[in-house]
């Protein structure tokens, strides 16, 4: 292990910054110097551009020193990281100034309003000292990680079908925050900011996806995006899966299931999944498969924390945190081809949106089949 202390701060104080707080806090396996003691990492500073909150959210968790802006904060600390836990609509432009700072960007979901906007931040990081990664925690889970093993090493057969249902619940009153529910700050609707956590997830699993064939509808609640949409996948591997996203489901649940040549793997959950989770049903005369999930260490959850020690481990070995770039883009293309597919009628290709679709500057494309509200 590196003995290097990572210097981070967190913008925006919003609820998920709490989660952030706490997965560098639990960084702890050393004292350090200055700052919080707590190891692999301290929290140096916070910035909100409600002072107040910053000063309140500093207080809680024992951070030197809060900043009314993200601009003052680059410019007065002397930082490894940044948490950007702001609004989808900041995360591009915070990025840019963390990336020409020399400092490691790690964005929360969506990392970006469109396609084009991520590859502004994959230029920026070839000219940066720092890093931009998104926070995808869910690949960080032990039972991820033993799928994606698993499935790696040949043990689970082929991959054939699979389901990846994001089914929450959302009112009216969740979209009378002003940011909520509108292309030009949110960027999208479930699809965008819901279930990106599952199919990132799935898209880890399956490997390179190749076409989707999907619809998107608003149904219900006011907003100007989507509140559903549903997709057929197809992957390189000849896989297929389908995608369901949704705010509308009073039964909330996070479903994905993983059906091999051997074996099905499901995990069912809400917010996050532990390994109890996860289920593991053998195809008859493949018993073994069983015994190679149990024999695979479990643990971790798919919380911050765990996402947060790859981060470290990724640094401390001198390489770009995960989730990286790339691999935050063929998620983010996903999407893109998601929306196009709904909006066209038409079924579209991974690399079929280039530079000059309407697809890849706004994720409403040629606008949405609906009235604006």
């Amino acid at each position: 292990m590196s003995e290097r202390t990572y210097r981070a701060a967190i913008i925006g104080t919003g609820g998920i910054a709490h989660a952030h707080a706490k997965a560098v806090l639990a960084s702890a396996d050393r004292a350090s110097d200055g700052g919080v003691s707590h190891g692999r990492a301290e929290l140096v500073a916070v910035a909100d551009v409600d002072a107040g909150r910053a000063r309140e959210f500093a207080a809680t968790y024992g951070i030197p020193h809060a900043y009314a802006s993200a601009e003052e904060l680059l410019r007065e600390e002397r930082l490894d990281v940044a948490h950007l836990c702001t609004p989808p609509q900041q995360h591009a432009p915070l990025a840019l100034a963390c990336l020409e700072a020399g400092v490691t960007a790690l964005v929360e979901k969506p990392p970006t309003l469109s396609l084009a906007e991520f590859d502004t931040l994959i230029e920026a990081e070839r000219h940066s000292a720092g890093h931009v990664a998104t926070v995808l925690q869910h690949r960080f889970g032990a039972g991820a990680v033993r799928l994606r093993r698993l499935a790696q090493a040949g043990d689970l057969g082929r991959p054939l079908l699979a389901t990846c249902l994001t089914q929450w619940y959302r009112d009216d009153d969740y979209y009378a925050v002003p940011w909520r529910g509108t292309w030009e700050s949110e960027g999208g609707g479930p699809t965008m900011g819901h279930g990106i956590h599952q199919f990132d997830l799935l898209l880890s699993v399956l490997g390179p996806w190749r076409e989707v064939t999907a619809v998107a509808a608003r149904q219900a609640r006011p907003v100007d995006t989507e509140d559903v949409s549903m997709a057929l996948v197809t992957f390189e591997s000849g896989a297929t899966a389908t995608v369901v996203n949704s705010v509308l489901s009073p039964r909330q649940t996070s479903e994905l299931r993983f059906d091999f040549e051997r074996a099905t793997v499901e995990v069912e959950h809400l917010y996050g999944y532990t390994d109890d989770d996860w289920t593991v049903t053998t195809a008859p005369g493949h018993d073994g498969v069983s015994s190679l999930w149990k024999a695979d260490p479990g643990g971790g959850s798919s919380g911050h924390g765990d996402w947060f020690t790859a981060v470290l481990d990724a640094l401390d070995q001198g390489q770009a945190p995960p989730v990286t770039a790339a691999d935050a883009r063929r998620t983010m293309e996903f999407i893109a081809a998601l929306y196009a597919s709904a909006f066209t009628g038409e079924r579209v290709r991974a690399g079929q949106i280039t530079a000059d679709s309407p697809f890849a500057h706004r994720m409403d494309g040629t606008g949405a089949p609906w009235r604006t509200t």
